[in-house]
């Protein structure tokens, strides 16, 4: 058997029950199966259901992003960041596709604080899921490792996981 790709609509809530992300209103997410294109645990756990199926889970966070590393704080002076950089503002550390995203998380003056976590490391992730489509990858899809929808890739997603069987 070849690939499997599933798309699901999911709702992301913490642990307080606020929703954190959602595909209500756009597109089902659709991943293949072991490309590590979403989180670990939730992908287990999604392991054997059926098209129409809901569930709902809850994964830790070191089978969702990981935990916080607190070395993944640096301090920079503002005149390093992009522009008007203000708290909660998010920019890459560069521009290749893995590069880190640095969160803003103080500005005192001259000296910032940026926090290369992933914003929901260290949190129980509370997924609520319906799958609405199960079906083999096409080729294309299987070589490149990922689902061709068009769309660019939003939080359900890790990161990591998108230049494996590009190097031809």
């Amino acid at each position: 058997m070849g690939a499997q790709v599933t798309a699901f609509h999911y709702t992301l809530k913490d642990k307080e029950g606020r929703t954190l992300d959602s595909s209500t209103g756009q597109e089902p997410l659709a991943f293949i199966h072991g490309a590590g294109q979403i989180i670990p645990g939730l992908e287990k756990r999604m392991a054997g259901l059926k098209t129409g199926d809901s569930r709902s889970f809850v994964i830790p966070a070191v089978e969702g992003y990981g935990e916080r590393n607190e070395e993944w704080k640096i301090s920079a002076k503002r005149s390093d960041l992009p522009g008007k950089a203000k708290v909660g503002d998010r920019f890459k550390g560069g521009d290749e596709d893995d590069a880190p995203v640095f969160a803003v998380i103080s500005i005192e003056g001259d000296d910032v604080v940026l926090d290369a976590n992933h914003p929901l490391a260290g949190m129980e992730l509370h997924f609520d899921i319906q799958i609405t489509e199960m079906r083999a990858a096409t080729a294309e899809e299987i070589e490149h490792g990922h689902v061709h929808d068009g769309k660019s890739d939003h939080h359900g997603h890790s990161h990591e996981g998108h230049h494996h069987g590009h190097s031809h």
